[in-house]
């Protein structure tokens, strides 16, 4: 897949470009099924499936304290969207000059001449430019104009609720991470690098191996089962989110345990995959008590795992050698 940032690096527009645009935050079921769409509709055509998405997220410069966290990283982001078998990834800078601009421009400076877009396709309630003035009817009368076709996707719902970013989010501040793999299509993740820490997991007999994301959300605090991907090896494991509050004044952390591993990770990238909670994060009246607890939660880890597989986004709109992810 290739990635641009600039459209002046564009020397001419794509090859009967079949076009998706918005912000794609969690690449959920719903974000999926219209990439899925666009990868057999480009097919269809012999032309190029094309992605336009904004960083940063657009609240982020038009109502901050209203911005969500977002589920993505941009990397993930993009290696997300190689996954879903897309030829192009258009990145565009999100600025007070393109919030600015009337929707017909958009549509035909960016969309029209520059990415040359034949058939543009948007889930239901897709609206963009000034005002969101880029709403369905909008664009309906841009392709009568501009000469390209329109496919509005239709919600993608399971058990009568839409996939939406922001149920993603709300299942995720309730712990549910068993739930999110209905609406994600996969297991929540995150990747980060393992740090030194003060050691106190190794002294209560269960190293912890301490790690630092670029993830804006998390989890609710607490401890979870987890599948733990290291050098495209998979090991079960345990993380604890949050401030253990049993260690007085202590700053937030993820801290890894990994079952049966011996090994130094100081300095490695690992990924994590979220199978189900284990409990709340609790303040334990001593060391002895809460060496008891971790005893347990590694335990019923142990059997919640033993039958489990990582859901992972895996490409299955076709032949692309596109990277799992």
């Amino acid at each position: 897949m290739q990635v641009v940032r600039d459209l002046e690096s564009l020397s001419e527009p794509p090859c009967r470009t079949v076009l998706t645009i918005g912000n794609f935050d969690g690449v959920h079921l719903g974000h999926r099924e219209i990439f899925r769409r666009v990868v057999d509709k480009a097919h269809e055509l012999k032309g190029t499936a094309v992605v336009v998405t904004f960083e940063p997220h657009p609240l982020r410069l038009l109502n901050p304290a209203k911005a969500p966290l977002q589920l993505n990283t941009p990397e993930e982001k993009v290696r997300l969207l190689a996954a879903s078998c897309i030829d192009l990834l258009v990145v565009l800078n999100f600025t007070r000059q393109l919030a600015e601009m009337p929707a017909e421009d958009f549509v035909r400076d960016i969309l029209v001449r520059k990415l040359g877009v034949k058939h543009l396709i948007v889930g239901y309630d897709y609206a963009f430019g000034r005002n969101r003035q880029g709403d369905v009817k909008f664009l309906a009368e841009q392709a009568r104009v501009h000469n390209f076709s329109l496919e509005v996707l239709e919600p993608i719902r399971a058990e009568q609720q839409a996939h939406s970013s922001t149920a993603i989010r709300k299942i995720l501040q309730e712990g549910r991470v068993a739930e999110a793999v209905k609406v994600l299509g996969r297991n929540f993740t995150l990747d980060g690098e393992v740090v030194h820490g003060v050691g106190r997991g190794r002294k209560l007999g269960f190293p912890t191996a301490n790690l630092v994301t670029k993830k804006e959300i998390l989890p609710r605090d607490g401890v979870y089962a987890v599948k733990v991907k290291w050098r495209d090896e998979y090991y079960d494991g345990v993380i604890n989110i949050g401030c253990r509050p049993t260690f007085a004044a202590s700053a937030p952390t993820l801290e890894i345990h990994l079952l049966d591993f011996q090994g130094d990770l100081y300095g490695e990238r690992l990924r994590i995959y979220f199978v189900d909670r284990l409990r709340d994060e609790l303040q334990f009246p001593s060391v002895e008590a809460l060496k008891e607890a971790v005893a347990a939660d590694v335990a019923r880890a142990r059997t919640l795992l033993a039958g489990s597989q990582v859901v992972e986004y895996r490409e299955y709109l076709g032949d692309c050698q596109a990277p799992q992810a």
